[in-house]
């Protein structure tokens, strides 16, 4: 009785609305006089924030958020600074990338020059005959846009085995293809892999490099100690965090990785949200991978995950790669001197087929787990797109938040068919900016209509959120992949290409909305945890950075040049040290 009377009195105006606020404890910590971006469903503005137990509590006008201020309540005044909600990369593999360089620094290469000079260094330290290996140098981001030549190669290292490896497919140099028995006998009975010259010899470039290649030793990475490789990842996050990072998925977490991850949490030294795709062998027995789903879908992080590390689902590889010659495609790819393709009717590869595919998506989203996979041609892409569509027809799709990976080459049609079913598509725009060049010389400004297509993503409805694909190097624009967000902004908006004087598709360019929402609610969606994160609004987690400059205003060229001045992680600034590589 006394509360409907007193709920009486509220209604009628005898007790105020401001009077129930200031009766709530005050709050923690208040932001005010500032832009806040609460990227609310209505994007919404604001001056003001209050936090309370590490979450929004209320935003609004500075006078509204007042109310909250008590005598034990920090204050900052943002003087007209923006506030965002924390940054989300969609995609990245930490635990390889942070130890990239922990036997020796490497340098960047822009050219076959660079690629030849790196090789010759490691021939004067690596003992002969033993293995030199490079990692994901994109042929597409070289001068040259080419392979370096098995007699180049031979040339740098005569008495190494040399293996230039770029994503799934390599170069290699005579010793190397010696040392795994394949010459020209073996290049006739696997012509998908190995690719000859008119003779009939191996070139030395090797699709699907794995299958076939297997290199010895390794000429990159000393071994570390665990607690050495945990202090490399920590400085990882902390760059992340620097860059105003406060989540990342992992898109091929192994058992080690996710391990390493628990460690981090148990010591508390796991400063962003982590959620994982775990790794999934494709092709195995069909009981086998029955088992393992089995496994992700009881795992405690996924049935009851931590608020900074959980699991969402399993991630696998459709095709092979954009930037190597191996992508899966509708129509043939070309011949190419670029990828060192002399077949017309080559259209990729493709690893996985149909039934297949589809027991794989329905297994897994039976169990309500994330399915995701690799896919960068638009044949593949339309390949996914079709199994979701067969698989819905039977099991709901959209709630797992189930998804496709890179998506870089798509059709209205798999568009349309994305929107459909309710999937996301994680795509890194930054490799519009490093690859287009090459991309365009290959197949024409027209095959790219749909290369990166996010505006058309964006007004059919599909949640579609930026990833870095960041896999090697501590540091925002020196690592491979950069996992710069701002750079990848710039990039959503201008659709630049370096050594390319024109904007690229812009009809498919994001505008500043859009751009933010790329990165902070959409990606929240992919984490499945946009109930919790991605926005700035009362009763979730308080994630949220400073930033120097207004993006909504800003010109399009100083988006990329943006800092971050203070990084908020359940409404606690963290502590980051000065910028250095372990």
């Amino acid at each position: 009785m006394r509360f409907s009377l007193f709920v009486l009195c509220v209604l009628s105006g005898v007790i105020p609305l401001s009077h129930l606020q200031a009766e709530e404890p005050p709050a923690d910590l208040i932001l005010h006089n500032g832009r806040i971006v609460t990227v609310d469903e209505d994007f919404t503005v604001v001056q003001a924030l209050a936090v309370k137990n590490g979450k929004v509590v209320a935003v609004g006008a500075d006078d509204e958020i007042q109310q909250w201020d008590g005598p034990s309540t920090k204050s900052i005044d943002l003087d007209g600074k923006m506030v965002l909600p924390g940054l989300i990369d969609s995609h990245v593999h930490p635990t390889g990338a942070s130890m990239y360089e922990a036997d020796h620094e490497i340098p960047p290469m822009e050219t076959i020059t660079d690629v030849l000079a790196y090789i010759r260094e490691r021939a004067k330290v690596v003992p002969k005959g033993e293995w030199i290996r490079t990692s994901q140098i994109f042929i597409t981001r070289l001068r040259e846009q080419r392979y370096p030549t098995r007699q180049e190669l031979d040339e740098a290292a005569p008495d190494h085995p040399v293996f230039f490896r770029t994503g799934p497919d390599a170069s290699a140099n005579s010793l190397a293809l010696k040392e795994n028995g394949i010459d020209a006998e073996f290049a006739k009975q696997h012509p998908e892999h190995v690719m000859v010259d008119s003779n009939g010899e191996p070139t030395g470039v090797v699709r699907q490099a794995g299958a076939v290649l297997k290199s010895k030793g390794d000429s990159v990475s000393r071994k570390l100690s665990q607690d050495e490789r945990d202090a490399r990842l920590v400085a990882l996050f902390q760059d992340y965090n620097r860059w105003g990072m406060t989540g990342v998925i992992d898109r091929n977490c192994s058992d080690s990785a996710q391990a390493q991850y628990q460690r981090l949490l148990a010591d508390e030294r796991l400063t962003i949200r982590m959620r994982l795709s775990r790794g999934l062998s494709p092709n195995s027995d069909f009981d086998t991978i029955e088992k393992r789903l089995d496994t992700f879908a009881g795992d405690p992080l996924f049935t009851d995950p931590h608020p900074r590390l959980g699991i969402i689902g399993v991630k696998v590889f459709l095709d092979g790669g954009m930037l190597t010659g191996s992508a899966f495609f509708d129509k043939p790819w070309g011949v190419s001197r670029i990828y060192g393709i002399d077949d017309p009717a080559y259209k990729g590869m493709r690893y996985i087929e149909d039934p297949r595919l589809f027991d794989l998506v329905k297994a897994t989203v039976s169990r309500d787990l994330a399915f995701t996979a690799h896919c960068q041609g638009d044949g593949a892409v339309g390949s996914l797109v079709r199994t979701y569509q067969r698989v819905n027809e039977s099991v709901p799709v959209a709630p797992t938040h189930s998804s496709i990976t890179h998506s870089s080459f798509m059709s209205q049609q798999a568009i349309t068919g994305a929107a459909s079913v309710g999937i996301g598509v994680d795509l890194q725009p930054a490799w519009l900016y490093l690859d287009a060049r090459t991309l365009i010389e290959q197949f024409g400004i027209p095959r790219l209509d749909y290369f990166i297509p996010l505006k058309s993503l964006f007004e059919a409805g599909v949640i579609c959120g930026g990833g870095s694909d960041h896999m090697q190097k501590i540091g925002s624009m020196r690592s491979v992949n950069p996992y710069n967000p701002f750079f990848g902004m710039w990039v959503t908006v201008t659709r630049r290409a370096k050594w390319y004087d024109a904007a690229v598709h812009p009809e498919q360019a994001l505008n500043r909305e859009q751009m933010l929402r790329y990165y902070t609610i959409n990606n929240a969606w992919l984490m499945r945890m946009e109930d919790e994160i991605g926005s700035l609004e009362p009763g979730k987690r308080a994630d949220f950075i400073i930033i120097d400059r207004n993006l909504l205003t800003c010109l399009p060229n100083d988006i990329k040049d943006t800092k971050v001045l203070a990084t908020y992680l359940d409404g606690e600034k963290l502590d980051l040290p000065e910028v250095g590589n372990p």
